[in-house]
Order: structure tokens, then C-alpha cells, then sequence
């Protein structure tokens, strides 16, 4: 099939869609007047609870779904964003992505800490199977010393989503204060003030009335990461890096399914790889990642990426700085050069999405959440390469 090309802008960068799929997907065509983040369009319900299509051992609540004809690989792909976007910035993610239901998972429902995103993906959602062992499922079974100096009156049992950074020593002072002037129990407004802060910094107890932050080998094991993961780089870059990471037991849950399809392993382009979460899922699920095409802006992101790569990994990794370099012609230049990608994968910043950016939530016309429309031109770009091979 061919259309005429029409050239579509979106944040100073163009990218070109055919005709046909501009009307499918919802790019603005001259007169249509339908903004490309979706404002005026009725949000996306989220589920309650949110454990998407299915869970581990959830065999009673699995569901079956179709998918567009145009949504079929080659290739398999998985993108991933926080589910707790403005208005409209799922709807438009999904048309783009061509029409697949999001999966609105709460990690909660898998570890220890919350982390609601949202996943559209092309994979198939039967016979998944979670990694081994089972990660723990409350604070107390993945850190039992902090149980010692629990106070009664926290009902917390599980963390709130692990954030790019950590409170500050002055705020866990000001906690200590609160606590050492008041009774045992404190009062209710005490109590309050100090729950607030404990469940926005995620803080636990390591004394009497004494709270702190996590350290950052359990925010790693929280992850799903292996121990010193992000160890060698500054402790706030630490932070920073795996606050912007997938889950790797949820993740790795959803791309479980690639296992028996790719005995001889896969070919992944990884977009905004960050700290190699995917990465560490499928060689957690033990795929063999033949080649990586790892696409990944953060200087410290790639050192961590290679740093583990290199103790772990026996395949070819490509490092590629900059989305925005990955051109039509240089993705069809890879599908030759190794007979196509078996997998796109990735999560385009949230900085402009999340909750927490109350300056710049500028859902998807944000400097940096506007990246998305490259994943969606790069996945198509590679669909298109892989259709004339």
C-alpha cells in the first residue's frame, strides 16, 4: 500500500506517517482540531485493583484479549509510562500505538512497593510465568530488622512508590524532635504528620523515634536488581537512576511468554534503556539476548548498563546515545544487518507525566514526554523494515 506522505510536527520534531494511519491513530490532520494529547477526550479508567491481565497464581482472573490486526509483529513490542498520567495522555499513547488496551499494573501486587504504570505491549498474555523465587510481598519479609522498632500505630506493610530521591537529614531530625516531645503513643496530629512523611519518602524505622530513607541496595532489591547493580556511581545518581526503572519481576512476568518462542535467544532494540531493568528481566528469565541495540541518553544509565553487561552477558551490545540520531535508515540498516528485532522495548521519560512534577506536567507536548512519539516511530519504522525483508 502506498500514501502520500504527509509530515506531522510534534515538539519541533517531524515525523512522518502516512495518511491512512494518521486518521487511524489520531495525528492531527489540518482541520480536525483534536489536540494530540487527548485533552478533551474522557480519561482512561484505571482499574481497581490494578493487576492488569493477569497475576502469578491469578489463574481464576485471566483474560483473553484481541488484538488489531495492525498491532501483529514482527516485531514483539513493550513500552511502559507511569499510569498516573494527565487526562488523555493514555488515549493518545494507545491510538498511536495502534489501538492496544493498555495493562495497568500495580507492582504492589508483586514485591514489596507500589509502582503503578501502565504497559501496552503486542505480546501474547497467556502462559506467564513469574521469576524465582517469589520476591517478598511486605516491608517485614524483605527487611526484618526494621520490625524491632515498628511503632504500633504505622500500619504500613508495604512501601509507596520508590521515587528519584531520597528525604532530607533535616526532615528525619524534625521527625525525631516531633516524637521525642510527645507521649507514647503520640497524639493523632503527631502521628499524622509523621505517617504523611513516612509515606511520601517511604521511610522506615531504625530506632526509637527514629525514621531514615531507604538505602540504595534495597531500593535495588526492591527492583528486582541484583545487589550493586548501580553500586561505582554517586549515591544520589543512584537514586535518580533506579527511581526511573522498571520493576524487573513485573516486567519480566509480562515478557516471560518469549522464553519458549526464542530457544536461540532474541534481538533487542532497547529505547530510553536507562539502567537495563528489560535487560536484567529476560537474562533473570534466561533469554539469551543474541544483540542488544541499547538506546540509552544518561552517560552514568550506560556505564551501569555496561558495567553489568560485561560481567553478565556473552552477546553484542550497541550503545546508541541519543533517540532522536536513530534515523529510518539506520533502523533498517540494523534489521539487515541481524535479520530484524525480536523485541522493541522501553518507557519514554515521565518527567512531564508523573504526579510528583507539579511545574512541568505537561503530559505528552513535554520536552521530554514528547519522546514518546519517537518509540512510536521507531517501532513503526522497524515494522516497516521488518515487512520488506
Amino acid at each position: 500500500m502506498h500514501h502520500r506522505l504527509q509530515e506531522i510536527v510534534i515538539m519541533g520534531t517531524c515525523l512522518t506517517m502516512s495518511k491512512k494511519k494518521r486518521k487511524r491513530y489520531g495525528g492531527a490532520a489540518q482541520g480536525n482540531r483534536r489536540p494530540l494529547d487527548g485533552s478533551h477526550e474522557e480519561p482512561m479508567p484505571l482499574p481497581n485493583p490494578m493487576v492488569g491481565f493477569n497475576l502469578p497464581n491469578d489463574r481464576l482472573r485471566s483474560v483473553t484479549r484481541r488484538l488489531p490486526q495492525q498491532a501483529i509483529g514482527p516485531p514483539f513490542f513493550y513500552y511502559e509510562n507511569v499510569a498516573l498520567a494527565p487526562k488523555g495522555v493514555w488515549a493518545t499513547i494507545s491510538r498511536f500505538l495502534y489501538d492496544i488496551e493498555p495493562e495497568f499494573v500495580d507492582s504492589k501486587h508483586l514485591c514489596a512497593a507500589a509502582r503503578k504504570r501502565g504497559y501496552i505491549h503486542n505480546l501474547p498474555i497467556e502462559n506467564r510465568f513469574p521469576l524465582l523465587p517469589l520476591p517478598p510481598k511486605t516491608i517485614f519479609e524483605a527487611f526484618p530488622h526494621y520490625k524491632k522498632w515498628w511503632p504500633s500505630w504505622d500500619p504500613r506493610r508495604q512501601l509507596n512508590c520508590l521515587q528519584t530521591s531520597m528525604s532530607s537529614a533535616k526532615l528525619t531530625e524534625r521527625i525525631q524532635c516531633a516524637l521525642a516531645s510527645s507521649g507514647n503513643p503520640p497524639p493523632k496530629s503527631v502521628q499524622k504528620y509523621v505517617m504523611d512523611e513516612c509515606r511520601k519518602w517511604n521511610l522506615v524505622w531504625v530506632g526509637k523515634n527514629k525514621v531514615a530513607h531507604l538505602e540504595p541496595d534495597e531500593v535495588e532489591y526492591l527492583l528486582g536488581f541484583p545487589r550493586d547493580h548501580t553500586r561505582g556511581v554517586g549515591k544520589t545518581e543512584r537514586f535518580k537512576s533506579l527511581g526511573n526503572s522498571f520493576q524487573v519481576d513485573t516486567v519480566a512476568y509480562h515478557l516471560s511468554v518469549l522464553k519458549d518462542m526464542y530457544p536461540n535467544g532474541v534481538n533487542v532494540l532497547s529505547l530510553f534503556t536507562g539502567i537495563g531493568g528489560g535487560e536484567v528481566a529476560l537474562h533473570r528469565l534466561g533469554i539469551h539476548m543474541r544483540t542488544v541495540v541499547s538506546v540509552e541518553i544518561g552517560e552514568v544509565n550506560r556505564r551501569i548498563l555496561r558495567g553489568w553487561w560485561d560481567q553478565t552477558q556473552t552477546g553484542t551490545l550497541i550503545e546508541i546515545a541519543d533517540v532522536k540520531s536513530l534515523t529510518d535508515d539506520r533502523i533498517a540498516t540494523f534489521v539487515r544487518r541481524f535479520g530484524g528485532f525480536d523485541l522493541v522495548i522501553g518507557g519514554s521519560p515521565c518527567n512531564n507525566l508523573a504526579g510528583s512534577n507539579r511545574h512541568h506536567r505537561d503530559g505528552l507536548e513535554g520536552e521530554q514526554s514528547a519522546l514518546f512519539y519517537h518509540y512510536f516511530r521507531i517501532v513503526d519504522a522497524v515494522k516497516s523494515a521488518m515487512g520488506r525483508m
